[in-house]
């Protein structure tokens, strides 16, 4: 039996296509995933992530066990509401999940996990959490409903609470409110300007119909890949899980390491770091078809690679992709599509972020 969200009705209602995604019954589109993805590119649309899982962590030591916890170092958040991008690494540096943890008070931290590693993180959380004495809430009272897109902000801030609009309408990219049960914060998964609005499931029910009253499209996860895609944000599952390292999965930035701070997973990252087998990569198809993850990929000098995310960009209207390479991989690169190996051109991502295309035709 497949898990539904909240809005599970207002999908249906709106014709929208549903396919299991990670045990729960999600919107792939609404008609047209290339309209989908135009409006967030060009004006404002809305997604359903309640599948995803907001995790509350309490207590005195909470800072610590997340410095811990996480590769990236929490000591950076200093304001409260400030967010942070982090990979969790299991003992061999591999990627457990990648998850933002935002600072709400010095006892009071709260971590967005994907739908596909809730429950497992949940477990893994739990487990390391025990000796610092960490409070870890599950809060499945509470839905995500991200509205993204350069007309999200002023569509938004109208429908928020008296109470919060003026607080939501102060944040910088990667902060956030909390007011009582509201949650708004300034972040997406989209490469657009946006919030991402976490409130009890019967108040998001009434947002998303005020939204839809607002003219506001309805996105599925179709959209919701391709705008990453195109973002060059990684996807968990495809571009790194547990046997792969945020060092050779373009997360290498999210790593924290100048300190002496021990956090899971360090040792192994610090021996990786010293010679390191693969990178990441940004590539486009010079000739017809479309590139899909698991696509072998050879270069002039004999090194090699494989697609981990692709597909049709239809903001630049070529096929694209991110790849993991041999770390000497130079030259002219060919993808295997179909038995035929294509030329492609690898560029450095991201693709597209705020309506803009960032690499040369």
């Amino acid at each position: 039996m497949l898990k539904q969200t909240a809005l599970h009705a207002r999908h249906q209602a709106l014709g929208a296509k549903l396919v299991d995604f990670a045990g729960w019954e999600m919107p792939i589109h609404y008609g047209s995933q290339i309209d989908e993805h135009h409006a967030v590119r060009q004006n404002v649309g809305m997604f359903d992530v309640a599948h995803m899982a907001a995790v509350d962590l309490t207590g005195p030591r909470t800072r610590e066990f997340l410095q811990h916890l996480l590769a990236n170092d929490v000591a950076k958040l200093t304001l409260p509401g400030k967010a942070l991008y982090s990979c969790m690494l299991n003992e061999q540096g591999g990627v457990i999940d990648d998850l933002i943890t935002y600072f709400i008070s010095e006892e009071h931290f709260r971590l967005v996990v994907n739908a596909g590693t809730a429950s497992k993180d949940f477990d893994w959380i739990s487990a390391q959490a025990k000796p610092y004495e960490v409070n870890v809430l599950l809060r499945d009272d509470l839905g995500i409903l991200a509205v993204q897109g350069p007309k999200a902000r002023d569509t938004v801030l109208p429908l928020l609470s008296d109470s919060i609009r003026s607080q939501a309408a102060e944040l910088k990219p990667f902060q956030a409110v909390l007011l009582e049960d509201q949650f708004v914060s300034r972040t997406g998964y989209t490469g657009e300007d946006g919030f991402e609005l976490i409130f009890p499931h019967a108040v998001l029910q009434n947002l998303w119909d005020a939204l839809i009253e607002a003219g506001v499209q309805a996105c599925g996860l179709g959209a919701r890949d391709t705008l990453r895609l195109e973002a060059a944000m990684n996807l968990y599952g495809q571009d790194m899980d547990e046997s792969v390292t945020p060092l050779v999965s373009g997360l290498g930035w999210t790593v924290a390491m100048k300190d002496e701070r021990a956090f899971v997973g360090r040792p192994a990252l610090e021996a990786q770091a010293a010679d390191l087998p693969h990178r990441q990569i940004g590539l486009i198809l010079q000739e017809r078809g479309v590139l899909r993850g698991h696509q072998k990929l050879r270069f002039a000098n004999g090194a090699q690679g494989e697609i981990t995310s692709g597909g049709f960009s239809p903001t630049m209207k070529q096929s694209i992709g991110l790849a993991r390479v041999d770390q000497h991989a130079e030259g002219d690169c060919e993808v295997e599509i179909r038995g035929k190996w294509l030329a492609a051109r690898v560029v450095k991502p991201p693709f597209v972020r705020n309506g803009k295309i960032l690499i040369d035709a």
